[in-house]
């Protein structure tokens, strides 16, 4: 949280330093990036873009997730508490200077956490894909890291879950270039309503992504058949061995093998809490929502939130 962050400012505030080596999941590393520039606090004027952005250190990100792919990213997603929901800070000065990927750093990684982290890169790949900034340049990145998710997802399901750690070097990297898609073409509506989720009531980050991604995507697909989301289907019916009408549903039976899709109640969402996310998502998070495949208005948001709920 923002809270947090300022704790640590306090903390160094008046600490002499030239570099900040991050090592750590999504949440650290995203930390970290905001202590490389000169000027930190308040937090969340620093996030309305209200301080005057510099970068005054090195900046060295060590990942020990499969997921967020944030060393390669310029977003620093915050959960600000004064807005009640995560935001991102985008600027080029959150880039590293250094990402270093070290695959033994994940060998202890817990079965929750390498679904949830994973999971998050999974759909970074598939809306960085879908986003109407993608080229062929990030297209290329997304492809490759879906396939090399999803194809160890399917050797899980056949060696069993203890076997990840022999494919932790295959998902750093897939996350890693899932990262380089999603940080240059951008994310969409899964990341934007899947924040209210996790501010509100802390679900892991891939798991909130999780359950909006399909309610998501079949919207897309009422709204826009024969984009570029046509392509993806045929990319993910291929990997999955299925039919192109059915990859959704094949999907999410291969990711509840993963962890299991809850309905927006089982977190404890409230009829109420629909209104007050569909707000949050039109008002606070337009960076978002300008790279959804298909246009969302606070309607079809609403009632994507209804069918999940």
């Amino acid at each position: 949280t923002d809270l947090m962050a300022e704790g640590i400012y306090q903390d160094v505030k008046d600490v002499a330093y030239n570099r900040v080596i991050a090592i750590g999941g999504g949440t650290i590393l995203d930390v970290a990036k905001l202590f490389a520039l000169k000027n930190i606090s308040p937090i969340v004027d620093l996030y309305d873009k209200k301080l005057e952005i510099e970068k005054s250190k090195k900046l060295v990100l060590v990942p020990t997730t499969c997921g967020t792919g944030s060393e390669m990213t310029n977003i620093s997603i915050l959960e600000l508490t004064a807005k009640n929901t995560k935001m991102g800070l985008a600027v080029d000065e959150l880039y590293a200077d250094d990402a270093v990927l070290i695959p033994e750093l994940l060998d202890d990684l817990p079965m929750s956490v390498f679904a949830t982290s994973s999971i998050d890169a999974l759909i970074h790949s598939i809306e960085s894909y879908t986003s109407p900034k993608a080229n062929a340049f990030t297209q290329t990145f997304s492809v490759k890291a879906m396939r090399m998710i999803l194809e160890t997802y399917l050797a899980l399901v056949k060696e069993g879950a203890d076997s990840r750690k022999k494919y932790m070097k295959t998902m750093l990297l897939a996350s890693n270039y899932a990262g380089i898609a999603f940080g240059n073409a951008g994310c969409a509506a899964v990341h934007a309503m899947s924040y209210p989720l996790g501010a509100k009531y802390h679900v892991p980050h891939g798991e909130a992504n999780y359950a909006m991604f399909t309610g998501v995507y079949e919207a897309y697909m009422e709204l826009n058949p024969d984009g570029s989301i046509s392509k993806l289907n045929e990319i993910l019916a291929d990997v999955l061995k299925c039919n192109t009408k059915d990859v959704y549903q094949e999907l999410e039976s291969l990711l509840n093998y993963m962890i299991k899709k809850k309905a927006l109640h089982e977190y404890g969402v409230t009829k109420q809490d629909l209104k007050e996310f569909t707000d949050v998502v039109m008002t606070k998070q337009g960076r978002l929502m300008a790279n959804n495949y298909a246009e969302l208005n606070s309607e079809k948001v609403m009632k994507i939130y209804e069918k999940l709920f």
